[in-house]
C-alpha cells in the first residue's frame, strides 16, 4: 500500500445520564465531529430496557445512521460510539466497533482507539485455551480480558484495571454497560481522551471538538493511566493503572491527526500548528512572494509562517470537498489522479511567483512530488517546501498505519535527496527541538522521528505486532 497521509486509527465517544436523553443522536453528532479520525466504519451501542443494542456499518457516520434510525433509537441513558480506520485487523464489518460482549456476568460495548503491542501473543494464548475469536482486531481481546477478570473478581472496575494492567501499548477506551460508562487512557497517554458535561450527563470523547458539537462543557482531560467510572446516579470514581507516566502523547495529534479547533492536554491544536509554522521560518528564513498551505493540513502552520516572516498568506489551491481521501483508492494511478481532482492550483496566485509551500509531513513523497508539479505547471517561479514535522523515519507501533520504515522516503534519502526527488527549490523540516518547544510541558512520543519510544518495543513485540497487521 502507498500512503497519501498517515491514518490514525479511531475516534471514541460515550455519554451517560441519570435520565433518558437523546443519547443516540448526541453520539451520532459527536461522531460526525470526530469523522476525521476514521472514515471506514462507524458504530453506536446503547442499552434499551437493559438490553444491549448496537448498530454499525461501513462508511461515514451519515451513511451508517439514517434519520429514521436516530429517531427510533433516540432515548437512552447510556451510549458509546466509534469511528474507525483499520491499522490492525481487516477493513470489514466484523471489525467495526463498538465491540459488544453479552455474558452472564456482564454485558458491555467497548470502543477503542490505539494499538496493543502485545495483542498477537495474547490472541495466541486465548485461541490455544479454546477461545473463539470473531474479529481480527485487538479490541475484542480487551472485551475478553475484562469478562475473564469479571468472572474472577465480580467487580467491574477492578476487572477493567486488572485487564488494562495486562495489556501493553496505546489505548483510549470508552466502555458502556447498562448502568455505567467507564473511560480508560493508557499509562503513557498516547491517545487523547477528555471528559465533559452536558447538563447532568457525563461525556467522554477523543477530542474537545466533539464536546463543542453538542454544546457540552469541557471538564478535564483523562490522565495517562487513569480509569474513570461514572454511574447513573452521577457518581464518578477514579482508579489508576500501574506505572502510569504522562510520557507518550503522540506528536502527530498536533501535527496532523486532531482537528485544529480541539484542545488536547491543555494545548490548542491550532496554536501549536501556528507555532510550528513560526519556528519553520526562524529555522530557515527564505524570501518569497507568498506563503501557501496545502489544504487542510498545512493551513495553520502556513498562517504562523506568514506571521513570522511578514510574507503574505495566499491560497495556492482550491480543494474539492466532495472527493474522498486518495490513499484509500485501489492503485497508484488512481491515487495520483485523485490528487488532481482533489486539489487544483490557483494560477492567478502562483504564476510567476516564488512560493513557500507548507505541509505537515512527507511520508512516501508521491503526493508532494505531484503537488509541486502542479504548481510548476501553473507557472510558479520557485517552490520552497516547508514541513511542520521532523523527517518521518521509523515505524509506529501505537495506533497509526506505518509499520514498515522501508516505505518512508526519509529512510532512503537525506533532506537534499528528498528535495531533488519532489522537485522543490529548497526543503526544510521542523527540528525536533522546535517541535518540543511547541508544548514544553508535554512529553511527546517522538518514536517515528527518533526510533526511541516511551514504552518498550522489544524485537519480540515488533514481530508479534507485524503479525497482527493483516490489511495494511
Amino acid at each position: 500500500m502507498i500512503y497519501r497521509k498517515l491514518k490514525e486509527e479511531c475516534g471514541v465517544f460515550g455519554i451517560i445520564s441519570p435520565r433518558p436523553i437523546p443519547a443516540v443522536p448526541f453520539t451520532a453528532s459527536a461522531l460526525i465531529a470526530l469523522q476525521h479520525r476514521g472514515e471506514e466504519s462507524a458504530g453506536i451501542a446503547t442499552f434499551t430496557d437493559g438490553a444491549l443494542k448496537c448498530k454499525k456499518g461501513m462508511g461515514l457516520v451519515s451513511e451508517v445512521f439514517s434519520s429514521d434510525y436516530l429517531e427510533f433509537a433516540a432515548s437512552a441513558k447510556v451510549a458509546v460510539g466509534h469511528v474507525r480506520y483499520s491499522t490492525t485487523g481487516s477493513c470489514n464489518i466484523e471489525n467495526a466497533q463498538p465491540i459488544e460482549t453479552v455474558h452472564s456476568k456482564i454485558s458491555l460495548a467497548l470502543a477503542h482507539n490505539g494499538n496493543l503491542t502485545n495483542s498477537a501473543q495474547i490472541r495466541r494464548d486465548l485461541v490455544q485455551s479454546g477461545m473463539i475469536m470473531h474479529t481480527t482486531n485487538d479490541t475484542e481481546i480487551l472485551n475478553i480480558l475484562i469478562v475473564r477478570n469479571m468472572i474472577e473478581t465480580g467487580d467491574l472496575e477492578r476487572a477493567i484495571v486488572n485487564a488494562m494492567n495486562f495489556v501493553e501499548g496505546a489505548f483510549s477506551i470508552v466502555i458502556a454497560t447498562k448502568d455505567k460508562l467507564i473511560a480508560v487512557r493508557d499509562r503513557n497517554g498516547f491517545k487523547p481522551l477528555c471528559m465533559g458535561k452536558l447538563d447532568d450527563a457525563v461525556i467522554f470523547a477523543s477530542e474537545t471538538c466533539a464536546l463543542d458539537a453538542l454544546g457540552a462543557e469541557f471538564v478535564r482531560d483523562v490522565k495517562a493511566g487513569e480509569v474513570v467510572s461514572c454511574d447513573l446516579k452521577g457518581n464518578v470514581n477514579t482508579y489508576m493503572l500501574n506505572n502510569a507516566s504522562q510520557s507518550g502523547l503522540c506528536a502527530f495529534e498536533f501535527i496532523y491527526f486532531a482537528r485544529p479547533d480541539s484542545v488536547i492536554d491543555g494545548i490548542s491544536v491550532y496554536k501549536a500548528r501556528e507555532a510550528m509554522g513560526k519556528a519553520l521560518y526562524e529555522q530557515r528564513p527564505t524570501e518569497a512572494d507568498y506563503v501557501c498551505g496545502v489544504p487542510d493540513s498545512g493551513l495553520a502552520a502556513a498562517q504562523g509562517y506568514s506571521q513570522a516572516s511578514g510574507i503574505p498568506l495566499a491560497p495556492a489551491f482550491v480543494k474539492n470537498k466532495y472527493v474522498g481521501r486518495s490513499f484509500i483508492l485501489p492503485d497508484q494511478v488512481k491515487r495520483e489522479n485523485a490528487v488532481n481532482i482533489k486539489l487544483n492550483p490557483i494560477r492567478s496566485t502562483v504564476e510567476g511567483k516564488r512560493i513557500i509551500l507548507i505541509d505537515d509531513s512527507i511520508v512516501r513523497s508521491t503526493t508532494s512530488t505531484r503537488i509541486i508539479k502542479m504548481l510548476r505547471k501553473a507557472g510558479a517561479k520557485e517552490v520552497h517546501m516547508r514541513i511542520s514535522s521532523p523527517p518521518f523515519k521509523y515505524e509506529c507501533y501505537f495506533g497509526t498505519d506505518i509499520d514498515d520504515r522501508d516505505k518512508l522516503v526519509a529512510n532512503h534519502y537525506d533532506v537534499d535527496g528528498i528535495c531533488k526527488k519532489i522537485g522543490a527549490d529548497s526543503l526544510e523540516y521542523l527540528s525536533i527541538d522546535n517541535l518540543k518547544a511547541v508544548a514544553p510541558k508535554t512529553s511527546f512520543c517522538l518514536g517515528c522521528f527518533t526510533g526511541d519510544y516511551p514504552a518498550p518495543v522489544t524485537p519480540m513485540l515488533k514481530h508479534t505486532f507485524d503479525e497482527t497487521r493483516t490489511n495494511d
